[in-house]
């Protein structure tokens, strides 16, 4: 069914943006009418309303939507109405994209829409398959509360680990940019006015000179075709990661890259448990859980793996013998979920199991970050140790007195 945004204006001339699903945009206009609104524009979803609006068809970040998880689980577990902890988070919101997002979901609510299927209905950008199925299932068991609080645990958790990831990877790569432009500095500022006192001479000056020389008037010369290539390999590369089969190529070919697959799997794995574990702890069937979390691998290979599982469950075979036949997950985390079904304890023995390989990472990174950091520094010193070099040689040659 076609997905329309739309704006509106309420009875106070507030105006409201969000997307809902319709046969067309006349259907669209109906149901706003419905519920009091009046219909500013409503076009398809992709093409947008204005320049200045594009921002509300993106959804939310991700910190935005752990405070308001939080926030709505703590509302609630006091035992305030949904309606009315929506209308709180609605004046809590910090910018207006959130404010749209949760004044949609209020609305929602009070036209007699469970939170679950405003949340499917209306945003299903911002919401993931994983959040609306745990907010049903906790829907479903009468424990939103309990479920609200394990969402918003389970975000936290994934964002503190995201961000454990990008912070050991920030140093290393300030490092490489300032040793990077200090170099291109050094060649096409400082070794073109020795160029010249160079040419003037007119003496023969040695070889790692004169190849220093032209190297720097290359870069002086033809940098636009170095910027023409750049972009012409990250366009060719979006375009063919952009297919299927690039997407499943690229994906291989990452896994079988050494220091970097291991650290993916891993990856994966922490995101496969954790997210498993929380669905299942949140009351969501085994299969239902298993079809949503092959969905949010980032690697398509160990997704597609993951969506196996499914399909060996079914036949009546343990999810740890599924993991065993098609993941490539590490052995610890098999058989640590073999141990939890085997004691009844499946959803704490996955958690467990994520803060263990998520531990295992953070370690993995800090050993291969601390070689990479002195690998960085020794290439950019040999390159400077280079142009350093290359230069005493030509001034040495100048002061040369024939025997």
């Amino acid at each position: 069914m076609p997905v329309f945004t739309y704006r509106a204006a309420d009875r106070q001339g507030q105006t409201v943006d969000g997307v809902m699903e319709a046969p067309d945009a006349r259907a669209v206009i109906e149901r706003l009418h419905r519920e009091a609104y009046f219909p500013v524009r409503v076009v398809p979803q992709g093409q947008r309303i204005a320049w200045w609006d594009f921002s509300f068809s993106r959804g939310i970040r991700s910190r935005d939507l752990l405070a308001m998880t939080q926030q709505l689980a703590t509302l609630v577990e006091a035992g305030m109405p949904l309606d009315r902890a929506l209308s709180i988070l609605e004046e809590l919101a910090p910018h207006q994209r959130v404010k749209t997002i949760v004044a949609d979901l209020l609305h929602s609510v009070r036209g007699g829409s469970s939170l679950s299927d405003a949340l499917a209905k209306h945003h299903p950008r911002p919401f993931s398959r994983l959040y609306i199925n745990m907010v049903r299932a906790g829907e479903r068991g009468g424990v939103l509360e309990a479920t609200l609080r394990r969402l918003a645990e389970f975000q936290e958790s994934r964002q503190a680990f995201t961000e454990a990831i990008v912070s050991a990877m920030i140093y290393p790569a300030v490092i490489t940019t300032v040793g990077a432009g200090a170099i291109v500095f050094l060649m096409t500022f400082v070794i073109p006015r020795f160029a010249e006192i160079f040419k003037d001479l007119g003496q023969a000056i040695p070889t790692a000179t004169q190849i220093l020389l032209s190297t720097s008037l290359a870069m002086r010369s033809y940098w636009w075709v170095g910027v023409l290539i750049l972009v012409g390999s990250v366009l060719a590369w979006r375009l063919w990661t952009g297919t299927t089969e690039g997407r499943r190529q690229w994906d291989q070919f990452l896994l079988r890259t050494p220091l970097v697959g291991p650290v993916i799997i891993k990856v994966e794995t922490a995101r496969f448990t954790r997210t498993l574990g929380t669905m299942l702890r949140s009351g969501v069937p085994v299969l239902g859980a298993l079809a949503v979390v092959g969905d949010i691998m980032t690697n398509q290979i160990v997704g597609h793996a993951v969506g196996r599982l499914a399909d060996t469950v079914k036949r009546g075979g343990t999810v740890a013998a599924a993991m065993q036949e098609h993941t490539p997950f590490p052995a610890l985390a098999t058989h640590m979920v073999r141990v939890g079904e085997e004691t009844g304890r499946l959803e704490e023995m996955l958690l467990k199991t994520a803060d263990t390989v998520e531990a295992d990472v953070r370690s993995e990174l800090r050993r291969t970050i601390g070689l990479l950091e002195p690998a960085v520094i020794l290439v950019m010193g040999a390159v400077v140790a280079f142009i350093v070099v290359a230069m005493l040689l030509a001034i040495f040659s100048i002061n040369e007195i024939p025997l």
